[in-house]
């Protein structure tokens, strides 16, 4: 794809860190986010309720939805190529174990402490990667696009929402999550110098791109926060929040590092991730969590997070009935709107569009 410069890489940065300014005309009062304007809503591995997902189609069609970020997860290759996957296991998401040509490439390997077994990209360049096809690893998904879609590198993401940003005439925001940096640095093949390079070829590692980059991992943040001014974002899954006797409030956080040492001391409270992070990411659970009550328990997570100056984006939001708690009634808009009225500032979702369309109601109520 040829490359531009798309209009969305030019907005300064109050606005990339404030909201959409598309979303923030709609909005007739005050919001409960960190600066009182509309949560973004993150194409969470692009419309991937909808397209197999990390492929320029899954992207391309959030871009249309209107999602104002899409999020690309980053493995390295064999020969430290930066490729779209959710894993650095090529089994769910590709066709590999289909291919006998690759029989031989299957591995067990240390990720974060366990022994894993199966295919890993960093056992494949990127010229054998373009041989695979990317697959819907859903059950309750549509397979129609099985073995139809290359796996993406990152240069053709970032080409894609350059394009598409100078075509719609609006910013498209970048989302990159670092998939398990430290096992990539034990393999030689660190991500984050790899990313922040392939950014700055476009003038892109500066503040004032729409762009966040994320870890559930600490150190590799902290390194980060040296090598860039863009906001980053620490993820936290089940067990990353520490709450008191209530199980409402925080009392500390506990972020992984799995023995990367390029960071400072690991993070125990909000206000430690605040020293290097712009915001965190937790588990939707983690806010209103299931504790066996008819109803899910308030946290105060979010009001938390904003004292400290964090802002929150939550995943992951998902239409299927499965995915939705009992008091939403199998309707995925009401479980939008309820973390809309406690405050979000963002939201992953599998299905942009129902976020999006929730989100209109919200600001017209």
């Amino acid at each position: 794809m040829k490359r531009l410069l798309g209009l969305s890489f030019l907005l300064p940065m109050v606005s990339m860190m404030s909201g959409p300014a598309h979303a923030q005309s709609s909005a007739n009062e005050k919001w409960a986010t960190l600066d009182g304007t509309p949560p973004l809503v993150i194409a969470h591995r692009g419309a991937s309720g909808y397209r197999p997902e990390h492929t320029l189609a899954s992207y391309l069609l959030a871009i249309e939805f209107g999602a104002d970020y899409i999020e690309p997860d980053l493995v390295a290759t064999r020969d430290g190529q930066l490729i779209a996957r959710h894993e650095p296991l090529l089994d769910d998401t590709t066709d590999v174990k289909l291919r006998p040509e690759f029989a031989s490439r299957r591995s067990t390997k240390s990720v974060d402490g366990r022994q894993v077994t199966g295919f890993f990209a960093s056992d494949f360049t990127l010229e054998e990667i373009r041989q695979l096809r990317a697959v819907q690893p859903n059950a309750a998904r549509s397979k129609e696009f099985d073995g139809k879609l290359l796996v993406p590198t990152f240069e053709e993401i970032l080409d894609l929402v350059e394009q598409e940003s100078a075509k719609r005439g609006r910013r498209i925001g970048i989302y990159p999550e670092t998939k398990h940096p430290a096992f990539h640095l034990q393999l030689k093949l660190p991500l984050e110098d790899r990313l922040l390079d392939a950014l700055n070829r476009r003038g892109l590692n500066k503040a004032g791109t729409p762009i966040f980059i994320q870890s559930f991992e600490s150190a590799n943040l902290q390194y980060l926060r040296t090598k860039t001014e863009l906001p980053l974002v620490q993820l936290m899954d089940e067990g990353s929040i520490v709450y008191d006797d209530t199980g409402q409030r925080v009392v500390s956080v506990s972020i992984p590092d799995h023995g990367d040492d390029r960071g400072g001391e690991r993070p125990k409270s909000l206000a430690d991730v605040a020293k290097y992070a712009h915001a965190i990411g937790p588990w939707k659970r983690l806010i209103l969590r299931d504790v066996g009550q008819p109803k899910l328990l308030t946290t105060t997570v979010i009001e938390q997070a904003h004292r400290a100056g964090l802002r929150v984006h939550a995943y992951t939001f998902r239409n299927e009935p499965a995915t939705l708690a009992p008091e939403y009634e199998n309707d995925p808009s009401q479980e939008y709107r309820r973390f809309y009225e406690l405050g979000i500032d963002g939201v992953f979702s599998d299905f942009s569009d129902t976020g999006l369309k929730a989100r209109a109601q919200w600001a017209s109520r």
